[in-house]
């Protein structure tokens, strides 16, 4: 409420699972406030898109695959009653967030887990252009800070009312995720001197190739930049040489070969970042909340390490 505002008109749409925290947050915060949530069954682009016409949903929580299937079915701009599209479920494509602003949607990133009650941090709509790709400043009462040197990467920990007082039956893990009072989230983000936190990756992703950091989300966002590329999801393989080497799964269309994906990239990525393992994929394997399977699809790219695009 303190970033967005809350009006009377209010209508909230909800086409997360509710079983999901960014589902079931919308209805939460809808009671509260005594506005309005519609509710879908499920994520379909065309029925939000239509929705967001016709039944004047103001405001709109997606994760970036969402916000891509959308603005691909709508060519249109966006309405004058949308008033934020929140962002979230992991890093955002900056092209992705270009794209959205350009056609008018009011797209703020946010970042949150189930831990800790929805929403961390969120951007307000002054600074989505401003700050484009970060996911904004703590909320009230919330307190964030990246355990690494000022300016540097590392992991994000959390403190405030806001986080969980435990897992369930799970001291254990709950001991190892609270420590000192602060939540370690296993995410990783960078925050700027004004407080901004910008998103890099989670953790467990992280691909270390010949001891050189490697976030996957920055290799998804230049391989997205392509204009044939229409998905991607990049993992760590192991590696005899390297550690490990960059692979990548794509959703393309047209012909398009490993040669000239990394050529795209040459300049935009630095030479350990390209993608050595590049293989075309008929869709991506995501969650039905939407964020990508990558364990799924690293299985895909190791089964078929020698392929290549085409």
């Amino acid at each position: 409420a303190y970033n967005l505002g809350v009006l009377p008109g209010d209508r909230w749409l909800a086409c997360m699972p509710l079983f999901h925290v960014g589902g079931l947050s919308i209805l939460l915060r809808s009671a509260i406030y005594g506005t309005s949530a519609v509710v879908h069954p499920g994520f379909d682009a065309g029925r939000v898109a239509r929705a967001i016409r016709e039944d004047r949903i103001s405001l709109l929580s997606v994760v970036a695959t969402m916000l891509q299937r959308i603005l691909d079915e709508d060519p249109g701009s966006a309405p004058d009653h949308l008033r934020a599209v929140l962002v979230g479920g992991g890093p955002v494509p900056p092209d992705l967030l270009r794209r959205a602003l350009e056609r008018g949607y009011p797209v703020v990133q946010t970042y949150g887990l189930t831990e800790c009650a929805s929403q961390v941090t969120t951007l307000s709509p002054a600074d989505a252009t401003r700050r484009l790709g970060s996911a904004g400043k703590p909320l009230v009462t919330t307190e964030v800070r990246v355990d690494a040197e000022a300016g540097q990467p590392g992991e994000i920990l959390v403190r405030g009312p806001i986080v969980m007082a435990g897992y369930y039956d799970d001291t254990a893990a709950t001991a190892r995720a609270i420590r000192d009072g602060w939540f370690h989230t296993g995410d990783i983000g960078r925050l700027d001197d004004d407080g901004f936190l910008t998103i890099l990756d989670r953790r467990d992703d992280l691909i270390v190739s010949g001891g050189e950091n490697v976030y996957p989300a920055e290799v998804e966002a230049a391989l997205l930049a392509h204009p044939a590329i229409s998905g991607a999801a990049v993992v760590g393989l192991s590696d005899a040489q390297w550690g490990q080497v960059v692979a990548a799964g794509i959703v393309a269309e047209g012909e398009v070969s490993l040669a000239d994906i990394q050529g795209a990239l040459k300049g935009r990525l630095a030479s350990y970042k390209m993608p050595r393992v590049i293989a075309r994929l008929d869709s991506l394997p995501t969650t039905s909340s939407g964020k990508t399977q990558r364990h799924l699809v690293r299985e895909i790219l190791a089964r078929n390490r020698d392929g290549e695009t085409g």
